[in-house]
């Protein structure tokens, strides 16, 4: 056996994942569904100006939120990622109620692409019976995750690549159409920010709502975090891939949703629909006179589907072996094969992620609503466990006497950017299910299924806290050696 790979042992993850993977994981993490169809419904929701300002103020949110992540990732590269972070430096139960609650994110996420399949492939075989295509997809993801991590790499690599270069070649056409140069018609000039209410239309709950939106979008970005423990030099691989968030975000969200802005009415009715032949990508596509402008938008959004089920499939199943390993999962879950591959956690995941899709197709799919809500729920608490434990991490390791100069990687704006991610996730946390209240009353079953997945946190937490006794870590306390 080579000795090349010092985490190569039957015990630990292989660190297979090169910086062009982590590239493009980190380019095309957050371009999906949220971008290509319902980016169309927030700017029809709140203008094209409300549709900006909420992406911007959320994108600058995220980006805060993944430099602080970096910060710890860069030093201690660990596969539980934030878990770990959260139960070194804030409380052992906290990061149990994380750990847990972010493998349970994705592994509902894979139901939800999985039916994503369906929808989609139905738009080419109307008339194919569902489980065949849930089936294929189910298996695919599987076997990408169960060859190797640099399977899943090369996997993700391509998925990205397809997405990044449909972003830019639609940027580039519409451009063209603005200045009339395709389309066949006049320069449309800023016509279509100025009609109705001009570019911001609503009120103040109008952009809560794309806020909460827009965070649905970016969620998965934090998958790098977890993708440390298997990266070839992460001190120097994790930051560089981070870094580019910020023209991810300004580039395929911002600059998106200006062109379609500009080009759509914000009051054309289609942009409401999560139709694909009426996304407002086929929209732009078609009006450049790109012949089968729907079926390759279909396509494109099928392999985003895959995508996001591949990455669910990968950062549970890590998450999931990684509290095995630390003893807060069963012990069989901890387990690797020769080659480095967590496949019993991987099963469990898959089976898991199985079993709420075919929830979907019971009691007129009740159960899988309220499995949904709870998962969308869970990736803004995940992303309050970052900032908290980027927060705590910083002030332990300043009370501890270490040298800031010391850090492989260190984020921009501390303290200003965990506190601004912290406030801004509970807002939208909180926000939720601001739709339940009305003039009629109190909607409590709508409230429920808006809050169960902050419910199931929280039960996770104390009921933790309860039974091993767990406290606070003091700060000179924190664990900032063993990594």
């Amino acid at each position: 056996m080579s000795n090349s790979q010092p985490t190569s042992s039957p015990t630990e993850l292989k660190r297979s994942l090169k910086a062009r993977h982590l590239m493009m994981i980190s380019l095309g993490g957050t371009i999906g569904t949220g971008l290509f169809l319902a980016s169309g419904g927030a700017i029809h929701s709140a203008g094209p100006g409300g549709a900006l300002v909420a992406y911007a103020v959320i994108g600058i949110m995220v980006y805060y939120l993944m430099t602080s992540l970096a910060e710890m990732a860069a030093y201690m590269p660990v596969a539980g990622s934030f878990r770990v972070y959260a139960s070194k430096f804030v409380d052992p139960s906290f990061g149990f109620a994380i750990g847990w609650n972010y493998w349970y994110n994705w592994a509902i996420t894979i139901a939800a692409e999985l039916a994503a399949v369906v929808l989609i492939m139905k738009f080419w075989f109307p008339d194919t019976p569902s489980f065949i295509w849930s089936a294929i997809a189910l298996i695919m993801m599987f076997l990408i995750n169960y060859m190797s991590v640099k399977g899943f790499g090369e996997a993700e690599f391509w998925f990205a690549m397809i997405k990044v270069v449909t972003v830019v070649i639609f940027l580039i056409t519409g451009v063209l159409i603005i200045l009339g140069i395709m389309g066949g018609k006049d320069p449309i000039g800023f016509s279509n920010f100025t009609i109705g209410d001009g570019p911001f239309n609503g009120g103040f709950f109008t952009i809560l709502g794309v806020f909460m939106a827009a965070g649905f979008s970016f969620q998965g970005t934090e998958l790098l975090g977890v993708t440390a423990g298997e990266s070839e030099d992460p001190e120097k691989n994790i930051p560089k891939a981070i870094r580019s968030v910020f023209w991810r975000i300004l580039l395929f969200y911002i600059l998106a949703i200006f062109v379609i802005g500009m080009i759509i009415p914000f009051t054309d009715s289609r942009l409401l629909s999560e139709d694909v032949a009426v996304s407002p990508f086929t929209l732009v596509f078609e009006r450049a006179g790109l012949a089968f402008a729907a079926s390759i938008m279909n396509a494109i959004i099928l392999s985003s589907v895959l995508s996001a089920g591949n990455s669910g499939m990968y950062a549970s199943t890590r998450m999931l072996w990684d509290l095995a390993r630390d003893g807060k999962a069963p012990k069989f879950l901890g387990k690797l094969d020769k080659r480095g591959v967590p496949v019993n956690a991987l099963i469990v995941t898959a089976l898991v992620g199985c079993l709420a899709f075919l929830a979907s197709f019971f009691g007129d799919g009740v159960v899988y609503i309220w499995l949904l809500n709870a998962s969308g729920m869970a990736g803004f608490v995940t992303w309050v466990g970052i900032a908290i434990a980027h927060y705590r991490f910083r002030k332990a390791y300043s009370a501890q006497g270490l040298d800031l100069n010391d850090l492989p990687y260190r984020a921009l704006g501390f303290p200003f950017g965990p506190i601004f991610a912290l406030v801004l996730c509970i807002i939208i946390i909180i926000g939720q299910g601001y739709q339940a209240f009305s003039s009629d009353g109190i909607d409590w079953n709508s409230m429920f299924v808006s809050y169960i997945g902050l419910f199931l946190f929280f039960v996770l937490w104390f009921g933790y806290k309860w039974k091993h006794k767990t406290k606070i870590i003091p700060l000179e306390e924190c664990d900032l050696k063993t990594k």
